[in-house]
């Protein structure tokens, strides 16, 4: 029966994703809302020799879940189950996928109910559109437009969306015909179970320039420190090196000790000294 060979399909299918669930370290679960077609083929082929990449049905993917008893923890994951998603077997560390991933992502043309991913200004200039039923359209979303040589122009740079800002029918309309690209599209991961522990999207977003500043920071503060305590190591020998030698260097003038390297400073600092002490004896006279 037709009803069978259905269900003997989605057996087979819950147990190849449970092999796959038991092969891999990681499982990452990606929303496939909004992502283009032509995006999730090319995150494929560049991801392929690091990721399987595979859309599964919630419901099955609950049951593949359920009989993986080696990975009870996993079973936290059946909460995030929801919406259409593709999901990420790999052995690749969660936080670097989530990197690949973010970095896979591009600013395209809206279309109605997107999310606006950066302040979207329409430039000023022509628009290469006849006149016609576009300037009352253009006029419609804030853009005050002139006809000159038979073209439709924009008389001014104009902010029409503000980042985070839902994009209206009527604005994408108008911004795909300008070709103006506001919105980010792009798989970005949901959560990921990694060994046992389950990693969700906030915890995923890693800010490397952040991390980057903070290690600098770091490093610098290590160094001064290392160089207030005499600490020696392979970065601070020579700087420290040059501040022994200065320092004895000062020590040898204050204390006028003659040496080949200090003997011009000392006669440079008696003479000084002298000349000081005798207008200070003429001062008195007078």
């Amino acid at each position: 029966m037709p009803s069978q060979q259905v269900l003997q399909k989605k057996i087979s299918e819950v147990e190849e994703v449970a092999q796959l669930i038991k092969n891999y370290k990681v499982i990452g679960m990606a929303s496939l809302k909004k992502v283009r077609a032509a995006q999730l083929q090319e995150f494929k082929k560049k991801l392929t020799d690091k990721v399987f990449m595979r859309v599964i049905q919630n419901t099955l993917m609950k049951r593949a879940i359920e009989i993986c008893n080696e990975k009870p923890e996993l079973k936290k994951l059946i909460e995030y189950l929801e919406g259409s998603n593709i999901y990420l077997f790999t052995d690749l560390n969660p936080f670097k996928l989530a990197l690949l991933l973010e970095k896979g992502k591009v600013i395209t043309t809206a279309k109605s109910g997107d999310t606006a991913a950066l302040d979207v200004v329409v430039p000023v200039g022509n628009t290469a559109q006849p006149p016609g039923p576009i300037i009352s359209q253009l006029n419609a979303v804030g853009l005050p437009t002139r006809i000159e040589s038979g073209s439709v122009w924009i008389t001014k740079d104009t902010l029409v969306a503000e980042k985070g800002e839902i994009i209206s029918e009527r604005l994408a309309t108008i911004l795909s015909k300008l070709g103006i690209k506001s919105v980010e599209a792009g798989l970005a991961m949901k959560v990921a179970y990694d060994e046992n522990m389950i990693i969700a999207e906030d915890q995923l977003q890693i800010d490397l320039g952040k991390i980057r500043r903070n290690i600098e920071n770091a490093h610098e503060d290590a160094f001064r420190f290392s160089l207030s305590i005499a600490y020696p190591t392979t970065e601070n020998t020579e700087m420290l090196v040059r501040i022994a030698y200065q320092e004895a260097y000062t020590l040898a003038i204050n204390a006028a000790i003659s040496t080949k390297e200090t003997i011009r400073d000392i006669i440079r600092k008696a003479h000084a000294e002298m000349s000081s002490l005798s207008n200070c004896l003429q001062n008195t006279k007078k």
